[in-house]
């Protein structure tokens, strides 16, 4: 099977094992697990924050970052395109009685300032209102087609929310993919952000994890809760090697990762009745097949029946994403199977097994 619904599907290499399996450990609910303290300095150094903390997934880590912005009653301003809001099963409402209010996205990713400013009450001291507490960005941009943001873009979010008193969130569960796509810095992607997370499972390789950064108090804040929801963890450094490995090793490659994607995207626009969009700037390809005689869900069944997985994404669009366990080969033949499928037409109705959410 080539593996193209996502980078989440990648698997540690030798070296990265290797680290794990000869880490110093200790445990971690004392702060004493010394891989785990490691890693942590390391993400924050490398994102400019003062701290950090492993968590065992980027849900649990944006949960933990808006639970400790914003107290009860109050929302937290999302994309309408942008996973925390779709696809991390309400977490905010359900655990700390934080109301999403959804902004739309648009096409690059981001969020009109003029939408962020009508979200504030007029009154800010009416009683029926539930005052903003955080406003959530997203680098790169999943729905948006792993878009990377306008590099002015979080300096103005930031500027508009410091001065109404509330915080910035960034979902950068990508964020080094918009780093090595934009050539800029990730500390720089990450300046104007309070808190910033970014997984270490996706196209770094790493099994398990995320790391929040943040300020200090912030950061102390979401340890707590990390504890709260039940992610508190023992000899984790075991997991903190292979995020060590990632931040020091992965990084770069990923720009292999952003041209296999680049190349992905040419062939399928060069099969009839196949359209990609947006343009490619990093590893995930949205493309549509405007036969209407194929559904989403029987395109992704018969490329999977002929060995190649890609996901539906909404919209009437197709997901795929390149990463280090699919070379040019693969790509090369996924393009093959796909103009195959799409030449010979439906076969008629095509059950899809159920897949999870293949958001991320």
């Amino acid at each position: 099977m080539i593996e193209l619904r996502s980078d989440t599907f990648t698997v540690p290499p030798q070296r990265m094992r290797s680290a794990m399996a000869s880490a110093p450990v200790g445990d971690d609910g004392y702060g004493e697990d010394p891989t785990v303290n490691r890693l942590e300095r390391l993400a924050a150094d490398r994102l400019g924050k003062e701290a950090a903390c492993l968590m065992p997934s980027g849900t649990m880590a944006n949960l933990s970052a808006l639970l400790a912005h914003a107290p009860r009653g109050s929302t937290a301003l999302v994309g309408t395109e942008s996973d925390i809001y779709l696809y991390q099963a309400a977490g905010a409402s359900v655990c700390g009685g934080i109301g999403y209010q959804p902004i739309p996205n648009l096409p690059d990713g981001t969020l009109a300032v003029a939408d962020l400013e009508a979200a504030f009450p007029h009154d800010p001291t009416d009683p029926q209102c539930a005052p903003p507490a955080v406003i959530c960005l997203e680098n790169t941009q999943n729905r948006c087609g792993g878009v990377v943001l306008p590099p002015a873009y979080p300096a103005t979010v930031a500027e508009l929310a410091h001065r109404r008193g509330i915080g910035v969130h960034l979902d950068g569960a990508r964020i080094f993919n918009a780093a090595v796509a934009s050539g800029s810095p990730v500390a720089e992607l990450a300046r104007d952000a309070d808190t910033v997370q970014f997984c270490l499972s996706k196209g770094l390789r790493a099994p398990v994890g995320s790391v929040l950064t943040g300020t200090a108090p912030l950061v102390g804040s979401a340890r707590r809760i990390r504890k709260m929801l039940g992610g508190g963890m023992r000899q984790a450094g075991v997991l903190a090697a292979a995020g060590i490995v990632a931040l020091e090793e992965m990084v770069d490659r990923l720009a292999e990762d952003h041209a296999l994607a680049s190349r992905l995207a040419a062939g399928l626009a060069g099969i009839p009745g196949v359209v990609v969009e947006p343009e490619v700037r990093t590893n995930i390809v949205l493309f549509r097949v405007l036969d209407p005689r194929w559904s989403v869900d029987a395109v992704v069944a018969a490329a999977r029946a002929g060995g190649v997985a890609v996901g539906g994404f909404g919209h009437g669009r197709i997901r795929a994403v390149t990463h280090a366990d699919v070379g040019v080969g693969d790509v090369d033949r996924a393009l093959e199977e796909l103009d195959r499928v799409l030449s010979a037409g439906p076969a008629g109705p095509v059950d899809l097994p159920a897949a999870g959410a293949l958001s991320r």
